[in-house]
């Protein structure tokens, strides 16, 4: 129990209410301490912009993981963890628009071409921003949403789709493959301004990289083949987005 000291005198009474109660002001302190605790190992840092905005950040970061589990090591985006974020924002009618920023190194091709679908079937508009880079199947997915930029010093590999482990050497095994890569090469030619024959003829590119066949797209490069739309940064994208929104209100 509680105790409670008398003034100028060393004897103690018992607290009539047990423990002194918390005030409000401390458990708002202790919360907040709590959320600045949770915040720093989510995200690094101490505090993030709080402004409500009816616009959903979603950031595809390092190799897209599949149906395979990568090693710890390797920073990854789990698809199973970004389509339920998609369909959430689909059912939300607070948030009108989607924007995607890209900095992968590509994965796991059905995976990634399930999340370019599912961005490319929203009824919302989306932007998306390539950053640093968009390689692999992170093209088609820079290539889903309602418009695309792509930073000065970004790039953009595209190459045929190759497997890793035991492969079966029979007839049956590439023409899967080549139904695969027809399907990339379908999506990106009907998502953005490269024809499928431009497409293959940069991706079977045999003079520009050391150890493959395909080709590196670096920032203005990709917007001068179609690729993507424009040449900016967040602020461009940001400004678009909004632009986007109020047309389809």
């Amino acid at each position: 129990m509680g105790k409670q000291t008398l003034s100028g005198r060393g004897e103690t009474l018992p607290h009539p209410e047990g423990k002194p109660k918390e005030s409000s002001d401390t458990k708002k302190k202790l919360s907040a301490n709590k959320l600045q605790l949770k915040t720093l190992n989510d995200l690094g840092q101490l505090d993030v912009p709080s402004d409500v905005s009816d616009i959903h950040c979603l950031s595809i970061i390092g190799q897209i993981e599949g149906h395979m589990v990568l090693p710890p090591q390797n920073k990854t985006t789990k698809y199973e963890h970004i389509i339920p974020q998609l369909v959430a924002i689909e059912q939300n009618p607070h948030i009108k628009g989607l924007l995607v920023v890209l900095n992968t190194v590509g994965g796991d091709v059905e995976a990634g071409l399930a999340l370019a679908e599912m961005i490319r079937s929203l009824s919302k508009p989306s932007v998306s921003l390539v950053l640093g880079g968009g390689h692999s199947i992170g093209v088609p997915i820079a290539a889903s949403s309602c418009y695309s930029f792509i930073t000065d010093t970004a790039t953009m590999t595209l190459h045929p789709i190759r497997l890793t482990g035991l492969v079966i050497s029979v007839p049956q095994t590439y023409e899967y493959l080549e139904k695969m890569q027809d399907r990339v090469v379908k999506f990106v030619a009907n998502n953005s301004g490269m024809t499928e024959v431009r497409f293959r003829q940069l991706m079977y590119n045999t003079g520009e990289l050391a150890r493959d066949i395909g080709t590196v797209l670096v920032g203005k490069d990709a917007v001068k083949e179609g690729l993507i739309d424009e040449v900016g940064g967040l602020g461009k994208a940001i400004t678009k987005l909004n632009e986007l929104i109020k047309e389809g209100e």
